[in-house]
């Protein structure tokens, strides 16, 4: 006779609950059997119904509101999922960590190691630069051997996630140079926020394709810092909800070497389960709703360059499924529990 395994339900929250990643980290959740939303906030929905808001939440949370944006009201909880713009977490985090046993921050304010970056690229000072050496990054596909019990973790963000990917097994292994790496990328409109903007709306978007913060994108050194490499990154916005396509070339330190660079992303990630690795150019559709990325790489020998590529649902595998995935490690859970494997189609 087997003995019963006993899963001990951990009381998690969300802070600012509102926008696209706090609503896919409730999806996420709704299904996830070790994991309880305690409350979620919003700053601008206090005490409003969250299937009001989204009503495709309704049946999993009938009852569940909106609270204050404060420390106070996710207080108690074994794991809080930070879901603020930018700027804001790195204000509530510092005494947050009294409060609660576990952050999963995933905004980009803990991500970067260097305090003088941000304002270089997030035009502000970082307001507790004493707390990014203490911060864990979050892409277990990179590094998953600090996340298991850490207090605070910087989930990796979407472009970044699949940039680093298509590209890290390769700089990390020599088998391309390490400077002068172009990589350039397309996210649907759901990378952009909640948040109406000129740019965003219908009829900017619908029949456009558009590139954007030449030379100046902020995510840049978070790329450079994950991947180990100088590279030029070029963001561009396509006509869809969600999905990130990554496209990145490379020159190979030796073109005569005797693994090909999709062998080296093959072996890369043998193990992992949410990267599938196989000859088929990757597709943003394919990725959709689940936390999976696909990749692929070929050598040109007319044009001497690699180019490699990876596709991800930029709501999940780039941003709440990667949290999740993170807190799996942080609380000592099986790592792929409550993440789809399967994409949405048609």
């Amino acid at each position: 006779m087997y003995a019963e395994q006993v899963t001990t339900v951990k009381r998690v929250a969300i802070l600012g609950g509102s926008g696209y990643t706090g609503a896919e980290l409730l999806r996420l959740l709704s299904s996830h059997p070790a994991f309880e939303v305690a409350a979620v906030t919003a700053a601008s929905q206090q005490g409003r119904a969250v299937a009001d808001l989204y009503p495709s939440l309704a049946a999993a949370y009938p009852e569940l509101h909106y609270s204050t944006n404060e420390v106070a009201s996710v207080a108690g909880a074994d794991l809080v999922f930070c879901a603020l713009p930018h700027g804001a977490s790195q204000r509530l985090v510092p005494s947050l960590l009294d409060e609660v046993g576990h952050v999963v921050d995933l905004a980009a304010d803990f991500r970067l190691k260097e305090a003088a970056l941000y304002p270089q690229w997030y035009g502000e000072e970082h307001t507790c630069p004493e707390l990014l050496a203490d911060a864990v990054y979050g892409l277990p596909e990179l590094d998953r051997s600090a996340l298991p019990g850490a207090r605070l973790v910087a989930a990796a963000g979407c472009y970044v996630t699949a940039a680093t990917l298509a590209l890290a097994p390769l700089v990390r292994t020599g088998a391309v140079e390490p400077t002068g790496i172009v990589v350039d990328a397309a996210s649907g409109v759901s990378g952009a926020g909640r948040k109406l903007a000129e740019t965003t709306q219908f009829c900017a978007v619908d029949e456009d394709f558009t590139a954007y913060s030449l030379l100046t994108h902020r995510h840049t050194p978070e790329m450079e810092q994950a991947i180990g490499a100088q590279l030029l990154f070029t963001a561009h916005l396509a006509p869809m909800n969600r999905g990130i396509l990554a496209t990145c070339y490379a020159r190979p330190r030796d073109p005569h070497a005797a693994s090909s660079p999709l062998e080296v992303l093959a072996e890369s990630y043998r193990d992992e389960p949410f990267v599938v690795v196989s000859e088929r150019p990757p597709s943003t559709k394919a990725a959709l709703g689940s936390n999976v990325a696909y990749v692929t790489a070929r050598f040109d020998t007319r044009t001497g360059w690699v180019v490699s590529l990876c596709a991800l649902d930029n709501l999940v595998k780039g941003a709440s499924g990667q949290a999740v995935q993170c807190a799996n490690l942080v609380m000592g859970r099986p790592e792929t529990e409550g993440l789809p494997l399967a994409g949405l189609q048609p």
